[in-house]
């Protein structure tokens, strides 16, 4: 096929253009080709994960709900170490602690929960496995560790729980007054269609009238 000058001239400086930047091209349109798959392989990794954090979660619950605590600790602990870092290992970690509080073992309940605090990337996790450690640790006598666990700058949503909770440590301190200023400050927090206000009130009235 013959071309013309003009035609010759336009293919002679593609061929030097491609000389010249043929290799740069290849590789970038290859490595966004491998980004690209990776993505693609790095979603269909993560939903398969999911799905069977997913899975063994639910075992968990059904081994809860059954009050089989060997079971719990074995699917937890699978739980734990292989899917950790999915939203299934935070919620794991809630549901054993309550089931090992349950079965009469805090102290199992305290290393889960620990577990969580530590680990958990969600805040709505990590603060309500905050409070229920904080109970049990009022539980145990351990005041230090739960008023340190407890000395956070609560959001809006967990303000009144945590208010409410500060209550109860001052109340086993045997600080009745300040007891009171937490479970008002609770009181004030709290939404006025919550289930807590109830209880609050109900500890709040148990304290009594102030001195004087």
């Amino acid at each position: 096929m013959a071309y013309n000058l003009e035609e010759q001239e336009q293919l002679e400086n593609l061929k030097a253009f491609w000389k010249q930047y043929g290799n740069f091209i290849l590789t970038v349109i290859t490595v966004a080709a491998l980004a690209v798959a990776g993505w693609r392989g790095w979603g269909w990794y993560q939903a398969r994960e999911a799905a069977q954090a997913s899975a063994v979660y639910e075992q968990l619950r059904e081994a809860a709900s059954a009050r089989d605590v060997a079971k719990v600790r074995a699917v937890a602990g699978t739980l734990f170490e292989q899917y950790g870092s999915t939203a299934y290992g935070e919620m794991a970690a809630l549901v054993a602690a309550r089931a090992y509080v349950d079965a009469g073992d805090p102290k199992a309940a305290r290393v889960t929960l620990e577990w969580a605090v530590s680990n958990a990337k969600d805040d709505e996790f990590r603060h309500a496995a905050r409070l229920r450690l904080a109970a049990l640790l009022i539980d145990e006598k351990a005041y230090d560790d739960a008023g340190k666990l407890l000395a956070v700058d609560a959001p809006g949503k967990f303000a009144g729980e945590y208010a409410d909770r500060r209550g109860d440590l001052l109340t086993a301190q045997g600080k009745p007054d300040e007891a009171r200023a937490a479970y008002r400050k609770a009181l004030e927090a709290l939404g006025p269609d919550s289930p807590m206000r109830r209880l609050v009130q109900l500890k709040l009235d148990a304290l009594g009238k102030e001195a004087g």
